[in-house]
Parts: structure tokens; sequence; C-alpha cells
């Protein structure tokens, strides 16, 4: 089992320091990746609990999101080429992109450059938003209806452009004449690919197979979560005949991670569950539990308040020098 620390430059006050801090004991504590959290806007409508859909469409989330309209929050994309600027061994990505805010061909450019600034350390997290009110403030609200759309184009113009001297494309949001976009990525064919699917088994295994990505990238899921989307993503792949299986892929999960000093309730709670917040032996009983159910890399998730930066470095140190030993021996 690999580690990836998920970065909280999504919180009502973080520093920059915080986050070098946060990626340098990543890369001390050989963690597999660092990523950011894409968030272009926080609406006033989401503090009353207000907004069109809850958090992630998902059930049990309210309808809001966890940082103030006020907050001093710090925007995801910028950080990935400062942090390609930081390290030199751990890998570097989005959680995830959402493509309907940007323009495919720009993007794709841009990530190509990134991967040569991080010598080719980049992975490229997709998925297609979910907040109107957010596709409102990046001026795609006119996306938001086709936005699934938005990705599967996104994905072929990114790999187009990646493995080709000239590109062109005609599609509905995007179309233009053989171009050149510069450099192409340092890694072959080219970054590895995330699909973030939280919702749809098959529109996972759809754009997996299809696309030939590296891997699926969900969200506080449990154990028997990350069995049930495994069998289903497997199911899908064989009615698509593809010669993959889903051991081929990276199965991720954002978990929020917190040690304690006093044992947690872990009663089963969908998406709310706190299987990654508990003492270093239930964190160390449920990480076995993850890896017997196939989650091949936890996206470690600090808290978005009430618990300090400081703290999240000692539970890093501890989780990787203390517990992963014991889940490694299983």
């Amino acid at each position: 089992m690999k580690l990836a620390l998920y970065l909280p430059n999504f919180r009502n006050k973080v520093t920059v320091r915080e986050l070098e801090d946060l990626t340098s004991l990543a890369e001390d504590l050989d963690f597999d990746s660092v990523w950011a959290l894409d968030r272009v806007v926080v609406p006033e409508a989401s503090d009353r609990g207000e907004l069109q859909y809850s958090f992630g469409m998902m059930e049990q989330m309210p309808k809001a999101l966890p940082v103030a309209a006020r907050g001093e929050w710090l925007h995801g994309m910028p950080l990935i080429p400062w942090l390609a600027a930081k390290t030199t061994k751990v890998r570097i990505g989005m959680s995830i992109i959402d493509t309907p805010y940007r323009a495919p061909g720009v993007l794709a450019g841009e990530i190509a450059t990134i991967d040569h600034l991080s010598n080719g350390r980049v992975n490229v997290g997709i998925g297609s938003g979910w907040m109107p009110e957010e596709f409102a403030a990046a001026s795609a609200a006119h996306i938001f209806p086709k936005r699934h759309k938005h990705v599967r184009e996104t994905i072929e113009i990114m790999q187009g452009i990646w493995t080709n001297d000239v590109f062109e494309y005609h599609g509905e949001f995007a179309d233009f004449e053989p171009c050149g976009f510069g450099a192409k990525p340092v890694q072959k064919p080219h970054p590895p690919i995330f699909f973030s699917g939280l919702k749809d088994p098959k529109r996972s295994a759809s754009r997996i197979s299809k696309y030939g990505l590296s891997g699926w990238i969900g969200i506080q899921d449990t154990p028997d979560d990350i069995k049930t989307w495994r069998g289903e993503i497997q199911h899908e792949l064989g009615e698509l005949g593809s010669t993959r299986t889903v051991d081929d892929l990276e199965i991720c999960s954002m978990i929020w991670f917190v040690i304690t000093d006093a044992e947690t309730d872990q009663t089963p709670n969908a998406k709310l569950s706190n299987l990654m917040v508990g003492t270093a032996g239930q964190i160390t009983d449920n990480l076995k539990r993850y890896k017997e159910a196939g989650l091949t890399m936890p996206l470690l998730w600090p808290p978005f308040a009430d618990v300090p930066v400081s703290k999240t470095l000692d539970d890093l140190k501890q989780l990787q020098e203390e517990i992963m030993p014991k889940v490694n021996a299983t």
C-alpha cells in the first residue's frame, strides 16, 4: 500500500509555510505523492447551508462547504508548479481538476510544461465538478448540464496533444485546426490520468476502459465501499470487453486522517465514517482492512478545522514509522 498526502489548501486559514512543511515531510517519509484540492469559489449561500446541491452531491452531506465564504484558502492549480519546484522525489497532482473550468488545450499544454518542471512526476486527476454556483463563477454555467461530455473531450484533447507533434480537434467545447502545443510531457506516452467517480461505477469503468486511464479516486470510502467499487468496475470492464482488470489500476480514496488518544466510534456511517480518525491501533486495523479490500493508495486528508498542522506532521511521522510496518507485515 502506497501513501499519499492530500494538502489542506482548502481551509479558513492556511499558510504557504504550513503547506511547505507538510510537503517536505511527505517527501522525507517517502510518500508516493502529494495532491492539492481544486476549488474556485465558496458562495455565501454555503455559509447559510443553501447550496443547490449537497457537498459532492453525496448523501448525508450538507448543502454547504466546510470553509467559509470569507476563508483565506489557497487555490490548488498554482500550487502544482510550486510543488514541482519544492520537491525532487514525490509525485504531485490535483484531486481533482474540474475540467469545465479550463480550456482543454490550455490545460494540456500547461500540464506538459509542469511535467518538465517536475522531471516527470505529474499525476492528473480529473472530474466533472458538482456545484452550479462554482460553474457560474468560473464562467462555465452553460457547461454544467453537459459537464460529463466536457470531461470526455478534455481527455481526448489532452491525450491527442501529448502524443502528436500537431493536433486538431473538432468537438462541442473545443474546435481547432492542426496546432503545435509545445513540449511533450516527459512521461510517455503521457502522465497518468486518474478519474474521480463518486456515484456511477459504469461511467468510471467506461472512462478507464476507453481511454486507458491509470486509476480511480473516491472520497471517504469504507473498505466495503472499496470492495463494491472494485467489483463493479471490474464487471463493467468485462462488459466493455477491456483487456485490463481492476488490478491494473491504482485504487485511491481521499480519507480524513487524525490519530487520537481516545478511541473513536467506528460504527459504519457511510461517507461520514471515521475509519482513519482514531487511535493508532484503530487506524492500524482499518488500514489492514483497506489493504485487504484492495485500496492501493489512501489520500490522507487533514481535517478542515480544529487540527493544527503541527499535529498532522506528528501524525504522519507516527503513521509511517509505527503503523505502516504493522500494516505491511500482513
